[in-house]
C-alpha cells in the first residue's frame, strides 16, 4: 500500500488558478490517483487543470510501480485474490491516457505557454505583460524545447532573463527572445539547478 508521494511546487501552482470547488475536486482527484491509481471523472477548468499535470502524475506512479513491482489497487476492490485482474484493467487505462495526452493540440500548449510566461512577469515584480501569439519560427522553437528541460529549468531560465540588465534595458524580455535555442540555454545555463524531478504544467 502506497504511504507517499511527492507533492510538486507545479501541482500547487496549477491549484491556485482555480477557485475552491474546483481546487478541492483537484487536490481530491490527485490523491485519489496517487494512491489509489483510480483516475476521477472531471470537467470545466478542474479538468483542464489535471490535464495539465497529468504527465507528471503519470510517471511518479509508473516510477512507484516500477520500483515496488506492485500496481497500486483502489481498496474498495478487494485484496490480493480478489483484485487479479486490476493490473490488466490498469494498463489498459493507463495506455489510454497516454493516447489522449498525446492527442492535446499543440495551440493548446502554446497557450498554456504564453500564460505561464505572462504570470512570470508579476512574480518577478514586473508589470504584467500580454503576449497572445508566437510568430512560426518561435512556434517551432518552443517544439524543440517543450519536452527537453523540467519546471526549475524553465523557471531559472526566465529568471536569468528577466534579471539581465541587457535584456530589459533593450526591452528583449519577449517570447520570441527567450526561445531561441541559444539564448535560452544561455540562460538555463547561468545556474542550473541541482535537482530536476518533474516536467512543466503545459507539457
Amino acid at each position: 500500500m502506497r504511504k507517499t508521494f511527492n507533492f510538486y511546487r507545479s501541482y500547487w501552482d496549477v491549484a491556485n488558478e482555480l477557485n475552491d470547488k474546483d481546487r478541492l475536486a483537484f487536490y481530491d482527484a490527485l490523491m485519489k490517483r496517487q494512491f489509489t491509481g483510480v483516475e476521477t471523472d472531471l470537467e470545466g477548468m478542474v479538468k483542464f487543470a489535471y490535464l495539465s499535470q497529468k504527465h507528471s502524475i503519470d510517471r511518479q506512479i509508473e516510477g512507484y510501480e516500477n520500483k515496488t513491482k506492485e500496481p497500486l489497487q483502489d481498496p474498495t476492490e478487494g485484496g490480493k485474490q480478489g483484485g487479479v485482474e486490476a493490473p490488466t484493467v490498469q494498463l489498459k487505462e493507463k495506455e489510454k491516457e497516454k493516447e489522449e495526452y498525446t492527442k492535446v493540440p499543440f495551440q493548446e500548449r502554446v497557450n498554456k505557454f504564453l500564460n505561464w510566461f505572462n504570470l512570470e512577469f508579476t512574480k518577478h515584480g514586473k508589470p504584467q505583460t500580454k503576449f497572445r501569439t508566437l510568430n512560426n519560427q518561435t512556434e517551432n522553437n518552443l517544439k524543440k524545447l517543450l519536452d527537453k528541460y523540467t519546471t526549475d529549468e524553465w523557471s531559472l531560465a526566465f529568471e536569468n532573463m528577466i534579471n539581465n540588465v541587457w535584456v530589459i534595458e533593450n526591452k528583449n524580455a519577449t517570447p520570441d527572445h527567450f526561445l531561441r535555442l541559444a539564448n535560452f540555454e544561455k540562460y538555463l545555463n547561468e545556474n542550473r539547478p541541482k535537482e530536476n524531478n518533474f516536467k512543466f504544467a503545459w507539457q
